[in-house]
């Protein structure tokens, strides 16, 4: 009966011992990002959230600095933030959504659907515009993008404003990051559907993912727990430039939180809105006419993180930015908004995705 006794004993020491280290080694993972973080952001000035899953379920989910600075309101991390070029994922999944139900295929021909785009005498597929080998400028790089900057124009108005630009490049020959594709994939999807683009992804993305904080962007309709944006010039802190949500549209006009995009990043995981078959597409490293690998997919650059595979985007748009990291062989997201155009998250967000996945 002693030696039983002695038996618990050392059973309970041991699992008392583990669970204790495990605590430790937890409370170093927080200590270690908390000291990268801190940092970057000062308590008195715009800042950002970040948030780490394992799993699917968050182990590290904090606010950082000012939500509003004129206000001297803090952080939190449910506040919502605009995030660029991250709402291309978005983009990108509505159009596969849209191929599962048949009503388009990858390597349709544009004009399919824009009959009166100017190719050129090329065939551009709307594979090319996810992939952006297109050869089609990018707008936002346009002399002119500041005489619509803040007009509230219709998706037909948008690609009129660039379609008649002469092509870069060949379709297919080369990758070149282009707004001007996934602005042309919004205004696909709205003809295929028949519903705005704004209304699709709602309706068809964030209810049924349950992404109940995200939303396509407005500067005057009133968002609870909106994190505000800011620019610095110099030393000096303002007030983000306005500019028309009609305008970054598809390729960067969403708002979201690092929660529902912990919702999204699970969403895809589990197939809840495309199949698996179809969700490869979105995350296979495409290639240029010349085989040359490109590390893209669809919505999503294709890296390494400590030698393994990850899938990243990031986002920018006057005052915001945003970065998210996906490692599959170890099932980490990291994501990091930020609300000062000036402070990029990007290669925090890596650093800390590298970090994690030492870690778990």
């Amino acid at each position: 009966m002693k030696s039983m006794f002695f038996s618990k004993s050392f059973v309970f020491l041991i699992i008392s011992l583990l669970l204790a280290s495990a605590h430790v080694y937890s409370q170093t993972f927080e200590t270690k990002v908390d000291s990268i973080l801190q940092h970057k952001f000062q308590p008195d000035e715009p800042g950002g959230v970040f948030l780490v899953a394992k799993d699917g379920q968050p182990v590290y989910r904090k606010a950082f600095g000012k939500a509003n600075v004129e206000l001297n309101v803090d952080m939190k991390p449910e506040d919502v933030f605009e995030i660029g070029s991250m709402t291309k994922q978005f983009t990108a999944i509505a159009i596969l959504m849209l191929m599962e139900e048949g009503k388009l295929k990858l390597d349709d021909d544009i004009t399919r659907f824009i009959p009166d785009y100017p190719t050129h005498g090329k065939t551009i597929t709307i594979h090319q515009l996810l992939t952006h080998t297109s050869g089609i400028k990018d707008y936002t790089h346009m002399k002119s993008i500041g005489s619509i900057a803040r007009k509230n124009l219709s998706p037909k108005e948008l690609v009129d404003f660039f379609k008649n630009e002469p092509m870069d490049f060949e379709p297919g020959e080369k990758f070149q990051y282009d707004n001007s594709g996934y602005v042309l994939l919004g205004y696909i999807i709205e003809l295929v559907s028949g519903m705005g683009y704004e209304d699709f992804i709602e309706k068809n993305i964030f209810q049924k993912v349950g992404m109940n904080h995200s939303c396509y962007a407005s500067d005057r309709e009133i968002i609870k727990n909106r994190a505000y944006g800011y620019q610095r010039h110099g030393d000096k802190l303002y007030n983000k430039r306005h500019i028309s949500f009609n305008i970054t549209y598809a390729a960067g006009s969403l708002m979201s939180t690092v929660d529902d995009l912990l919702k999204w990043q699970e969403a895809l995981n589990h197939n809840l809105l495309v199949s698996q078959t179809t969700i490869d597409l979105a995350f296979t490293n495409y290639t240029l006419s010349n085989g040359e690998k490109i590390n893209y997919g669809y919505g999503w650059h294709l890296k390494t993180i400590n030698g393994m595979p990850d899938r990243e985007h990031g986002g920018s748009i006057f005052g915001f930015k945003s970065m998210a990291v996906y490692i599959p062989e170890k099932d980490i997201y990291v994501v990091g908004l930020t609300n000062c155009d000036c402070n990029s998250p990007t290669q925090v967000t890596r650093d800390i995705a590298s970090l994690a996945a030492k870690y778990f």
